[in-house]
This record gives structure tokens, C-alpha cells and sequence, in this order.
């Protein structure tokens, strides 16, 4: 086994090279508790790509990210690349491109609300004091995003049309995903359909069910997704373990993070059969505050410890980081964005956050 770990870093666009430099200070600051020698390799994406190469993926960085071991991804896009056609443009381009290429069928974002910060969300006092700790798994390269689409027809006569597919053997594989992450968990799973109306939903229930009788100490719930997302906001402390199609995901995954209060705090991380994994914040490039030093690098430092503890098995370096970051919202240190005009707030800078937690590790 080689004691090197390589990592594919790309910044992308907007407040992505920012939060990115912070991560890699971080990265510096534990790479003494690392087993491994980490190397990095940066690389262009996105948006900055397609400036520099006209390609959101070249494929410099696609070389470069099948030769690494894991990958770490800032936000791309931004408003500066609208005028592109859909499959050209920086997310789709690029961000499903990626996804499809390393067949990362499965993306996991944990939902969760530090107590210091709980003014921020949106949800009564009352449900917050319950607590939720979530997180949201999500079926990430098929259904309705990688179906056939297109537009046809010209005038009143003109229509578009998305098309959902899903096999058994994508469902088989994300349920066991699931199961096997509610195991060491709270032992619950819902599983997210529309089964009263698609048939795509019809046979993801009943193969999650069958799924299901292999996890006899599993409890499996069904919902519709039109229920799930009024359940996240009456009671989310009901969800552990949360399972969706790619689309329901993609609703419910942000609505998890909008309840928290910040998106800019929640990381995700994407797999595929191997564990190969990319991981990435939850929230957008913000290209309106880009290269103002205001941007909050939490979720750029969380997406991270997430690769530290799933690519390199270093769950106390992981546990480390996340513990340093509660240790200086305690203090009241915040980014602009976590300001809730608070006289024990210490508004402070992206490099000023990633300075203070470094200094907590």
C-alpha cells in the first residue's frame, strides 16, 4: 500500500478559490497527524476553465483527477457564463460531467445546526430545542438529470420533455449504501418517492423494500416527497437517515441545509463502487461577494475533514476539525453571512476564520 495520497484540488469559480485556500491551510496545519504524505494538484474547472481552455472539463483536469485518490471541489459558476447553451455552461458541463464520468452514484450531505447558530434557521424555537442531526442520501447519476430530453415542435405546437429512468440495479446499489450507513446510526431510513404517481417511484419502493428485509434491525419509512418536505419543517428531529432519487434529493438536500440556518456551513461527499470520492460545500460560487475576503470557508473546510475521514480512514483528524470549528463559533468569531447583530459577535475575515481554526486544532 503506498504511503502517498494524492488530491485533485479545484477551486472553481467565484468564492471558490477563497474558501479553497483555507482548506488547504487546514490540510497543512494536520498533515503532521496523517499517516499518508498528501500531495496536491490543482486544477482548473468550471467556469475559470472555460476561460482558459474554453471547456468547463478539460481534460488536463479529468487526467488529473483519475490519477489522484480523492477529490476536492470548490462551487463553480456564476452569472458571467449564462450566455452558454445548457451543456456548456459551468455546472452541467462540468459538475454532471464529473459525476457521470467517475460513476459517483452516491452523495452524502449531513444536515445538522450548531447551537450557537440556531437563530439563523428559519424553524421555530420550540423544533429547534428537539434537535436534528440528518443526513440526506442522495442517488446521484441517474433519473431525470442524465434521461433523454430535448425540445421539439415549432410555435403553439412547440414542447420539451425530460425523461426518468431507473433500474433495479440503481436502486439495489444506493439502498445497500443506506442500510449499511443506518446501521451505525440511529438505525432508521425514509425512503423518498412519489409512488402515487410514477412509476419510476413505484418500483424504487418496492426494491428498497426488498432491500430492506436483508437490514432486519433497519426500521424503513416511506413518504411521499410532497410530505417530506412539510415533515422537515414541522419536525425534522423525526429523520435520521434520509434515501432519495436523484431529483427528490436535490429538493430535499437543499431544504436540509436551509433549516440549519447557513448552507455555507454543510459539506457533501460523492462515491462511487470503490469509495472513490469527490467532496464538495453545499452552496453556490456567490460570485457577488467573490474576492471581498467575506465569504465563509466552513463548508469548503468540512467538504475536507468529510475526504479525511472517508478517503483516509482518519476519523479522529475529522472529529479534530469539526470540534475546532465549534470551538470558534463558541467564541463568537463569525463570517458576515453567520452575523445575527449579536454584541458578542466577532465579525471577522474568510482568512481570519481559517487562521482562528487552524490556531483550534
Amino acid at each position: 500500500m503506498s504511503n502517498i495520497f494524492k488530491i485533485a484540488v479545484l477551486p472553481g469559480d467565484g468564492i471558490g478559490p477563497e474558501v479553497m485556500k483555507q482548506a488547504i491551510k487546514v490540510l497543512e496545519k494536520i498533515q503532521k497527524y496523517i499517516k499518508k504524505k498528501i500531495i496536491i494538484d490543482t486544477y482548473y474547472i468550471g467556469g475559470s476553465a472555460i476561460n482558459k481552455f474554453d471547456d468547463p472539463l478539460p481534460k488536463i483536469t479529468l487526467n488529473g483527477c483519475e490519477k489522484s485518490d480523492a477529490i476536492l471541489l470548490g462551487s463553480v459558476g456564476g452569472p458571467e457564463w449564462d450566455y452558454l447553451p445548457l451543456n456548456k455552461r459551468p455546472e452541467k458541463g462540468s459538475l454532471l460531467k464529473l459525476r457521470k464520468y467517475f460513476n459517483l452514484f452516491v452523495n452524502l450531505r449531513p444536515s445538522f445546526c450548531y447551537k450557537n447558530l440556531s437563530i439563523l434557521s428559519p424553524l421555530k424555537e420550540k423544533i429547534l430545542n428537539k434537535g436534528f442531526n440528518i443526513i440526506c442520501i442522495r442517488e446521484l447519476i441517474g433519473g431525470i438529470y442524465f434521461g433523454l430530453n430535448g425540445r421539439k415542435g415549432n410555435g403553439k405546437n412547440e414542447y420539451a420533455f425530460d425523461t426518468e429512468t431507473y433500474s433495479r440495479f440503481e436502486i439495489e446499489r444506493i439502498a445497500h449504501i443506506a442500510f449499511n450507513i443506518a446501521l451505525k446510526r440511529k438505525k432508521k431510513i425514509c425512503s423518498i418517492d412519489k409512488a402515487n404517481v410514477l412509476q419510476t417511484s413505484i418500483l424504487w419502493r418496492e426494491v428498497v423494500t426488498e432491500i430492506s428485509k436483508k437490514y432486519k434491525s433497519v426500521k424503513l419509512q416511506h413518504m411521499y416527497i410532497d410530505n417530506a418536505v412539510m415533515q422537515l419543517i414541522k419536525n425534522p428531529s423525526q429523520f435520521d437517515v434520509i434515501l432519495c432519487p436523484n431529483l427528490f434529493g436535490d429538493i430535499i438536500s437543499d431544504q436540509c441545509a436551509v433549516i440549519t440556518g447557513s448552507i455555507g456551513n454543510l459539506p457533501s461527499a460523492s462515491f462511487n463502487q470503490n469509495y472513490f470520492g469527490l467532496y464538495e460545500p453545499a452552496g453556490g460560487s456567490a460570485p457577488d461577494i467573490a474576492g471581498k475576503n467575506i465569504a465563509n470557508p466552513i463548508a469548503q473546510i468540512l467538504s475536507l475533514a468529510m475526504l479525511i475521514k472517508f478517503s483516509l480512514k482518519e476519523e479522529k483528524i475529522y472529529i479534530k476539525i469539526k470540534n475546532a470549528i465549534q470551538k470558534i463559533l463558541n467564541l463568537g468569531y463569525r463570517t458576515k453571512d453567520l452575523s445575527i447583530n449579536n454584541s458578542k459577535e466577532k465579525i471577522v475575515t474568510t482568512d481570519d476564520i481559517g487562521t482562528l481554526i487552524i490556531e483550534s486544532i
